[in-house]
């Protein structure tokens, strides 16, 4: 049953953390949250200091079998920050600073761009990925992806210049009153605009898989994909609870001469643990790119949410948008 919140102007959910990283100092540092108001008087974001790092309530004691965390997680890793900028309504920014402090403005080229902003609800509703421009200031800006109120989670996903890959993550709430969505039900089939995506593969914790997306259009297999992000498809992954961040890399490229472009897209894929993910799917076709949505069950159905908090899934998907 769907609950309706009233989010007053501050932050009401803690990022939180794994329980192996509770408590481990330098290696978290502190899990920022910052509040967005789009009726300030002065049209300005406010920046709520860091928040206290908390046990993830879904009770994950254990990750990766390396001891690697997922993406996602913290706020600042290997020296790297993601620190909020207020800015104009209806703007989204955001810097990333390096270990001197100062910000970063040499990035990588990453699935052919600098930098991948991803964000969703903490309920797993309301999935947006673009692409912000940056400033020479080394400011990223977008215009807003926080689509109603609620608590978000923000990704910044990038590698900078000479550096490894970073995906770090800070929550944003936007004052309002909030319907919870309930996580859909697991499902291997949903539509979108017209398009049905069928997902095989049977996803294991800690071991690597194999998932594979079929893309049809009115009962006709889709075989003319575009690429999108150098490929035919761009997954991410995101765990119910604490929102663990995997982003998944597709198998094959578009010209490598032997990936078709469609109707199947193949990603590997490794969950680190057992319990409920939502996996997005963006692909495009006929100039435009849409999300397919699913929740999987990983190992232990016991991680999966109370039946009472899950709903079938409808089908539908998120609505069909153009990405930045």
């Amino acid at each position: 049953m769907n609950t309706a919140t009233k989010l007053s102007g501050f932050a009401l959910g803690l990022a939180v953390v794994f329980g192996t990283t509770y408590g481990a100092g330098q290696l978290a540092g502190p899990v920022a949250e910052v509040r967005v108001d789009d009726h300030r008087d002065d049209g300005r974001h406010d920046a709520a200091d860091p928040a206290t790092t908390e046990h993830d309530d879904a009770g994950h004691e254990a990750d990766s079998p390396d001891g690697q965390l997922p993406g996602g997680l913290l706020v600042s890793d290997r020296g790297h920050t993601l620190v909020p900028v207020a800015t104009a309504a209806g703007e989204f920014a955001f810097r990333i600073t390096g270990p001197d402090g100062k910000p970063v403005t040499a990035y990588d080229i990453s699935h052919d761009k600098r930098m991948h902003l991803i964000v969703a609800r903490r309920d797993l509703s309301g999935f947006r990925h673009v692409h912000p421009q940056m400033s020479p200031d080394g400011t990223w800006r977008v215009d807003s992806p926080l689509d109603g109120p609620g608590t978000w989670r923000a990704f910044a996903d990038f590698i900078p210049t000479g550096g490894e890959p970073l995906t770090l993550g800070v929550d944003v709430t936007v004052p309002g009153e909030l319907t919870e969505v309930p996580l859909p039900a697991p499902a291997s089939s949903t539509t979108i605009d017209g398009y049905t995506v069928d997902l095989t593969g049977t996803p294991q914790p800690g071991r690597s898989t194999t998932l594979t997306l079929t893309v049809s259009r009115d009962g006709v297999p889709v075989t003319d994909l575009e690429p999108y992000l150098g490929a035919y498809g761009h997954l991410v992954a995101l765990r119910k609870g604490d929102l663990a961040y995997l982003h998944v890399h597709p198998e094959g490229a578009p010209g490598d001469g032997r990936t078709a472009p469609g109707p199947r897209v193949s990603f590997a894929t490794e969950f680190p643990t057992s319990g409920a993910y939502r996996l997005y799917l963006d692909f495009r076709h006929s100039g435009v790119v849409r999300t397919a949505e699913f929740t999987v069950q990983v190992g232990d159905p016991g991680a999966v949410a109370a039946p009472e908090d899950t709903v079938p899934d409808d089908g539908h998907g998120t609505p069909g948008h153009e990405h930045d």
